[in-house]
């Protein structure tokens, strides 16, 4: 009865991180952008530096009407939303976050299957897109497809030399092989692993599904209200994942000074730096076209993932 009482906590302590977390990153891009673009509302909804602006998102999503448009396939057009949302609710529960067991469930192959579910929220994506009986959304999830042949094969690349220098697949065995020389070892690969999960995540400056100012807003045209809000959360709940995933493969996890007693501090502000990162590089660069992606990531960054495994094998090789 305890190990069933121990994995409810577990999964409890993961849904609430789910609920939490992708807010807290919404909310630091509000205020981040503020700043970085001279924006004055967000800095002053509710009093004391705009402290109300989620509550106030919350309110005004759960107020818009739920709309399904008359052609739509409404069966797939509602079931699009979970679909993009819930993948990475898995993947949370099987990313370590700390030292002895601080993890919702430990999978042995938990890289091989990080990837995969990962994946499968790309298809709400498509499925908004089609179901939604618009051009413009249909034109979004085609160029939802087309970022699929840019950024998977170079992330599943730089993922492979990582796994390939601890020799797991274990998520919390690849943190424990972890040695500080491998930071500039692996540096390129987590450079490669990084953007490629931007464009995943449609990311500005990999945001052409969307592209606002081209297509309206792409494959979620068509949505309002709750459902709508759940692709916004969708969207940070990926920047959550991709930011700690990139700490646990890359950066060591909850390696540093104290681990032992605070490593999950050490993965959470790891985790922290690369989300304002993400935010950041949304103020800096414009969108490329899709051909620039394209040719981005085949003569770019499927070259350099390839050259990670390489020298990893190399050093590999040496090192026994």
């Amino acid at each position: 009865m305890s190990d069933v009482l121990e994995v409810a906590l577990r999964l409890l302590a993961v849904l609430a991180a789910f609920l939490v977390l992708p807010l807290l990153v919404g909310q630091a891009e509000h205020k981040a952008m503020a700043h970085m673009q001279g924006r004055l509302g967000p800095m002053y909804a509710g009093g004391f530096h705009g402290w109300a602006q989620l509550i106030a998102d919350g309110v005004k999503f759960a107020q818009k009407e739920d709309i399904v448009p008359a052609g739509a396939d409404r069966r797939v057009f509602q079931l699009a939303p979970a679909v993009a949302l819930l993948p990475y609710l898995v993947v949370l529960i099987v990313l370590p976050v700390g030292p002895n067991g601080f993890v919702g469930q430990v999978v042995d192959a938990g890289l091989f299957f990080v990837l995969a579910v990962m994946g499968v929220g790309v298809l709400g994506s498509l499925m908004a897109g089609w179901a939604s009986a618009n051009k413009f959304s249909l034109l979004g999830g085609l160029r939802t497809a087309a970022q699929l042949m840019a950024y998977e094969l170079p992330m599943l690349l730089a993922a492979a030399s990582v796994a390939m220098a601890a020799g797991t697949l274990s998520l919390p065995l690849i943190v424990e092989e972890f040695e500080w020389w491998w930071l500039p070892w692996q540096a390129v690969g987590g450079l490669v692993f990084f953007t490629a999960g931007l464009a995943e995540l449609q990311r500005p400056p990999f945001d052409m599904p969307v592209a606002d100012s081209e297509i309206i807003f792409g494959a979620y045209t068509e949505y309002t209200g709750l459902r709508f809000a759940l692709f916004l959360l969708a969207e940070y709940a990926g920047i959550v994942v991709l930011c700690l995933l990139t700490t646990v493969l890359f950066l060591g996890g909850w390696h540093g000074p104290w681990s032992d007693s605070l490593g999950w501090l050490w993965t959470l502000l790891k985790g922290t730096a690369l989300a304002f990162v993400v935010i950041w590089l949304r103020t800096s660069y414009p969108r490329l076209r899709e051909d620039q992606l394209q040719r981005f990531a085949w003569t770019v960054l499927i070259p350099l993932a390839l050259a990670q495994i390489a020298l990893t094998g190399v050093v590999r090789v040496v090192a026994q």
